[in-house]
């Protein structure tokens, strides 16, 4: 597989030293919240055969421009959504383990686990030479307000944070499955061999999917739904991330 071929840009993430290493590891969660996003929720995808084996087929047909312009912009936009969210946690943490200091392994927890996704999505950038978005500087101030915005107004508003933000993202990352699984079943169909490139991608979409949502029933968990003006503060942060993802595909 093949993509757009543009510049590419690296970044670093933040050194926290705040962000000590915990004795107490924290496990994964196997169940999700639910998402209330129209993108199909995981237990509805499709399961092309080629995803967990190697294609027998001979025929290769190269990516459409379409399909090369799809992965240029997903890959783009998760990117700057990645960074954004070890933004967020980089602002919250130090007032949140200050006023809550047991919230230590949780928030270092989350925020390793998107400083792996951001690392992922900066590898595949620069693999495939393409631009991450020109909204760069935008969404890193703003991504920086957010979390110390909410973690000014408390543990829970912090957590409906991580809510809106994972539900936003979760639905995000299941359409970009879904569209992918549609490939490799539409190349299956027409016999042709798919490349290793894409079952490799949609493993990994799929894999940090879950991770998301497991950082949106963490949130749930830590009374996310308690803080004060929860609908309002929630429904402004999720139109805020359905705005920046529809900017950063584009730009």
């Amino acid at each position: 597989m093949r993509l757009v071929c543009r510049p590419s840009i690296k970044h670093q993430l933040p050194i926290l030293d705040f962000l000590a290493p915990s004795l107490i590891g924290y496990p994964q969660r196997p169940r999700h919240a639910s998402i209330t996003t129209s993108a199909a929720s995981p237990v509805s995808e499709p399961e092309p055969a080629s995803l967990q084996s190697e294609s027998k087929a001979k025929r290769r047909r190269p990516l459409s421009k379409e399909q090369k312009d799809f992965l240029d912009s997903a890959l783009r936009v998760n990117q700057a959504g990645e960074l954004a969210a070890t933004l967020i946690y980089t602002a919250q943490t130090p007032p949140i383990i200050k006023a809550h200091p047991h919230l230590r392994p949780l928030m270092k927890h989350m925020y390793d686990q998107e400083a792996g996704h951001f690392d992922t999505f900066n590898h595949l950038l620069a693999k495939h030479r393409i631009r991450p978005t020109a909204m760069y500087p935008v969404w890193k101030f703003a991504a920086t307000a957010l979390g110390w915005g909410t973690a000014m107004m408390g543990r829970e508003a912090a957590m409906a944070c991580t809510e809106a933000v994972e539900t936003e993202i979760g639905g995000h990352y299941n359409g970009q499955v879904r569209v992918l699984l549609q490939w490799m079943k539409d190349m299956e169909e027409r016999g042709e061999e798919v490349g290793e490139e894409v079952r490799e991608l949609v493993k990994t979409l799929k894999r940090i999917r879950d991770e998301e949502l497991e950082h949106l029933d963490h949130a749930v968990e830590h009374d996310a739904k308690k803080a004060e003006g929860y609908t309002i503060l929630t429904n402004v942060i999720r139109g805020g991330c359905r705005g920046a993802i529809w900017i950063s595909e584009r730009v």
